[in-house]
């Protein structure tokens, strides 16, 4: 540093130096202007040659130089010219900049649905009708009165306006009474009390009109659950369904090796099993649709059916699967169950035989989701989810569209991309014996499940089925389909959800096989559940693209407007279920908490208002 001050460089800038501070000292009139952004002079540029150093003041300053006196002593000078923005609106200066350049449109920016503000949407909407009715009112007034032109269409002219002629009358000016003038001139609106020019309102009567009128009640969803239970060594994976309701109001969990059940109206807790005595884990739970028959999967690929009331162990399937069993589903007697090695297994658990009575193969990975219909058709349509990002529809059933190709011959596909497996077309249930020979059935438990054209029937101790085609299969989404829930409303309609690189809730017509609607939920759908009171869809998420994650959102159906937005958890929800009055949902997580929320309104008891004229009952006294 000693030989750059005592270097001709380091003279001339002290020399420049000492030349700002004798400027500093004189008086504000003959100092020159400094831009106040820059700190510079707008007259010249800065100099280090010290021969113009001492030039008059017009030249202005010969180095950088900011507005405090005491700043400029200070700093520090270098041969870089580096301007000084003491004096601007950083603030305002960094809102002003562009965002960017055009660019390319991403899955990453596009509109992701947020909750709804109802009371806003509805204020919106009533000022869109009131400024529509104030801007352009319906019957707009004539601003002056006109008297019809008493000449004829011959007297128009080419623009059909009544072309100037002289007067027939003698009189220039006519005077008439009110009582003969035209009802629709001021004269005569200004003989209403109720005329707009008397009203001390701003606004016209029609929107008075839409202002005053009744406005529909909206449903308050509480955003706070109203209960919430320690659930240690809840599993956060989202292949396993450890949480579900039963009809009889009892709740089971499956906690790491154990399942516990909680009684809903007591809040009693209690202990159904342990398999840690056989080195297992539950994966799965799911209660039968009417009892206290309750199935537990396991990770060794076992089957426990337990009763509810007794606690007591009523069967188990040691061989049910060779791999972990992630997906339960009941269809009255019959348990359907899904597993890692691809297939889904049948059986009807009042059979004392351990064999499925029907298998089916159309995953190619994991099957992690079962659900079975619960419409009016008997519930003889089971949909399943798989890993591979697939769902298939089954119909077990043994009637079947007409229509389709024999076997052999190919499935044919649908125009969204969706393949419908071999049926068969003469509307009857068929087994074919060892010999596969056609065997006619009559309606029976088993015909609900009586294999399709080209299967082999297993019937007690009959061989084992190869698995059927799905009636539809369905490829558009683009992960992991875990989430699969039957409209309860609408028969025949299928939510399903996608993992973390799909996003999205589709809806399907399963008559058809043609997609519905589609719904871009910006995060990873871990559940779906229809509401039995109202046509509405719960769906619990996770990893999200968004600033929004682990959140239970609450969907209208069709419009797909999101009702309410519930959050709480800190991890994935991946468990939810629903009461039996369909009033509140539990939601589970890697949190190790289990969360019961009131989303729903009571269902109307319709049943209970009808009054009979004919209960002559009521008039005994």
């Amino acid at each position: 540093m000693s030989g750059l001050k005592n270097s001709p460089f380091g003279k001339r800038l002290r020399a420049s130096q000492q030349d700002t501070d004798d400027e500093m000292q004189q008086p504000r009139r003959n100092r020159p202007r400094i831009n106040p952004i820059f700190g510079v002079s707008d007259l010249s540029t800065p100099s280090l040659d010290s021969s113009r150093a001492s030039t008059s003041d017009s030249a202005g300053p010969s180095s950088p130089e900011s507005r405090p006196a005491s700043a400029a002593a200070t700093r520090e000078h270098n041969d870089r010219f580096v301007p000084s923005r003491d004096g601007g609106d950083i603030r305002t200066s960094y809102h002003l900049l562009d965002e960017g350049g055009p660019h390319t449109p991403s899955k990453a920016n596009k509109l992701i649905p947020s909750e709804s503000d109802a009371l806003r949407e509805q204020a919106n909407m009533l000022f869109t009708s009131i400024l529509h009715s104030e801007v352009t009112p319906p019957d707009a007034r004539p601003s002056s009165p006109v008297r019809n032109p008493s000449a004829g269409p011959s007297a128009a002219g080419p623009s059909g306006a009544a072309a100037p002629s002289t007067p027939t009358r003698k009189r220039l000016l006519n005077f008439n009474s009110p009582s003969n003038s035209n009802p629709a001139t001021p004269t005569r609106r200004l003989d209403a009390p109720t005329d707009e020019v008397y009203s001390l309102s701003p606004v016209r009567s029609q929107s008075r009109s839409l202002l005053e009128s009744p406005r529909r009640s909206l449903r308050n969803v509480c955003k706070t659950p109203y209960r919430v239970l320690d659930a240690p060594d809840l599993a956060d994976d989202f292949y396993l369904n450890l949480v579900d309701w039963s009809s009889t109001n009892m709740l089971g969990v499956g906690l790491g090796s154990c399942v516990y059940l909680w009684t809903a109206h007591t809040a009693a807790v209690s202990k159904l099993c342990d398999l840690a005595n056989q080195s297992d884990t539950v994966s799965s739970v799911s209660w039968a649709q009417k009892g206290t028959t309750l199935a537990i999967g396991t990770l060794n690929g076992r089957i426990h059916i337990y009763d509810a009331n007794t606690l007591q162990l009523q069967r188990t399937y040691l061989q049910a699967h060779a791999q972990r069993i992630g997906a339960l589903a009941w269809n009255t007697h019959i348990l359907s169950s899904g597993s890692r090695d691809r297939t889904v297994h049948h059986r009807d658990v009042r059979d004392p035989s351990s064999r499925p009575i029907r298998r089916c193969v159309g995953h190619r990975q994991e099957v992690c989701g079962l659900r079975w219909s619960t419409d009016g058709g008997g519930g003889a349509m089971l949909a399943s989810g798989g890993n591979d990002n697939k769902v298939c529809i089954w119909d077990l059933r043994g009637s079947r569209r007409p229509g389709v190709m024999p076997s052999g011959a190919g499935a044919p596909t649908t125009p969204n991309g969706s393949s419908r497996g071999i049926v068969n077309g003469i509307g009857m249930p068929i087994v074919r014996d060892a010999s596969n020979a056609l065997v006619p059935t009559t309606a029976s438990a088993t015909s609900v499940l009586a294999p399709a054209n080209g299967a082999t029937g297993s019937m007690s101790g009959g061989e084992e089925a190869p698995g059927d085609q799905p009636l539809w299969k369905f490829h558009e989404h683009t992960a992991a389909v875990k989430a699969l829930a039957w409209d309860p409303h609408v028969s025949g309609v299928l939510a399903t959800g996608g993992g973390t690189q799909d996003k999205t809730i589709r809806f399907w017509n399963v008559y058809n096989g043609t997609m519905l609607n589609d719904l871009d939920t910006g995060s990873q759908v871990c559940n779906l559940t229809w509401s039995l009171t109202s046509h509405e869809l719960v769906s619990t998420h996770g990893f999200s693209s968004t600033t929004a994650q682990n959140q239970i959102c609450i969907w209208k159906y069709p419009s797909l407007n999101m009702v309410a937005s519930l959050t709480g958890h800190t991890h994935r929800v991946l468990y939810l279920a629903m009461s039996p009055d369909g009033e509140t949902i539990v939601t589970g997580a890697g949190d190790e908490t289990l969360r019961f929320w009131n989303a729903f309104p009571k269902k109307e008891d319709k049943e209970g208002k009808r009054e009979s004229k004919l209960d002559f009952g009521r008039l005994i006294r």
